[in-house]
């Protein structure tokens, strides 16, 4: 335990599709924050933010994504589906289950894309989001980037061949190591950190659920779970996230560019505000945690008064 950190409760919350693994901790009634982690990564990575929130009032709610951690599918039939309408609907289950109706929500990369996705289709659950490293996307959609671009995640097409999946598949470790590596300046973070991280990726279905999540944005045939299908329908046809929204930006990010992120305020229909970390990459909330906690609280507002002013911003 980080010293001044908050004990936590791991609990195992069941929801249609999943046993989750949910992390709680703060002050007993407190209001609740949604803290989404991203890829590759575990609660773990929101624990230094996760204290300042404490301390600032609020409860937070760490679930472990699907294929990750203590997480497990209730059933083997599942599809092992990674698309971001399945990480927002466990969201959604997520809060079900709580009994909690709308909370606000903070996410990092695959987080992040929940949290858009909650935003645009969920609205009344959330009371506010707050995205970092990842740009929204209107209607889900996936599209081959500036070449530019496309050679920053270069993981992404390594998994759309069936010899790059298997290499996934022997080495998970060494796979998200690689993205630690190379998607943010060197020297922010320690080999007991990634080992203690990447007990989360020896889930058996980490490996599935991450090669669905990637290998269906190009590839045709891909497992789908059917029940999400109404759901991307709907996420087709948004252009809009109707909640307040933060994006927080690292300036040194080399997996989604700073430029990705640029001129969205558009998107927004309840404020928007972009803020670049300088020096951080694509794990601000690792890399330069108190900046991302006191964006955060601003963004927030007091405990059980609302979010904060949601503002916006040209960037």
């Amino acid at each position: 335990m980080h010293p001044g950190e908050e004990p936590v409760t791991v609990n195992t919350v069941a929801t249609p599709v999943l046993d989750l693994e949910v992390d709680v901790a703060g002050p007993p009634g407190a209001p609740p924050v949604l803290l989404l982690h991203g890829w590759p990564d575990s609660p773990r990575g929101w624990l230094p933010v996760a204290a300042a929130l404490h301390a600032a009032g609020w409860r937070t709610i760490i679930p472990s994504l699907r294929g990750c951690g203590g997480t497990r599918f209730r059933s083997p039939d599942t599809p092992r589906d990674g698309r971001g309408v399945a990480l927002a609907q466990d969201a959604v289950d997520l809060l079900d289950a709580l009994g909690l109706e709308s909370v606000p929500v903070v996410g990092h990369d695959w987080g992040a894309r929940a949290a858009y996705t909650l935003g645009s289709l969920y609205p009344e659950r959330i009371v506010s989001l707050t995205a970092l490293a990842l740009p929204y996307q209107p209607r889900g959609a996936f599209a081959i980037p500036p070449f530019r671009q496309a050679r920053a995640p270069q993981s992404q097409w390594l998994m759309c061949l069936d010899a790059g999946a298997a290499a996934v598949a022997a080495d998970p470790a060494g796979f998200a190591r690689l993205q630690w590596e190379t998607w943010s300046p060197p020297g922010w973070y320690d080999d007991a950190e990634f080992a203690a991280t990447a007990a989360s990726f020896g889930n058996p279905d980490w490996v599935p659920v991450t090669l669905n999540a990637y290998r269906s944005r190009f590839l045709p045939g891909e497992a789908r779970d059917l029940r999400y299908e109404v759901l991307t329908a709907r996420l087709a046809a948004s252009t809009q996230v109707s909640v307040p929204a933060l994006m927080l930006q690292g300036a040194e990010d080399y997996c989604d560019e700073p430029a990705a992120s640029e001129g969205q305020a558009g998107f927004f229909t309840a404020g928007y505000r972009r803020e670049v970390i300088e020096g951080a990459g694509h794990f601000p909330h690792r890399e330069a945690p108190a900046q991302v906690a006191a964006a955060v609280l601003a963004h927030l507002g007091t405990p059980g008064g609302g979010a904060g002013p949601p503002g916006t911003s040209p960037a």
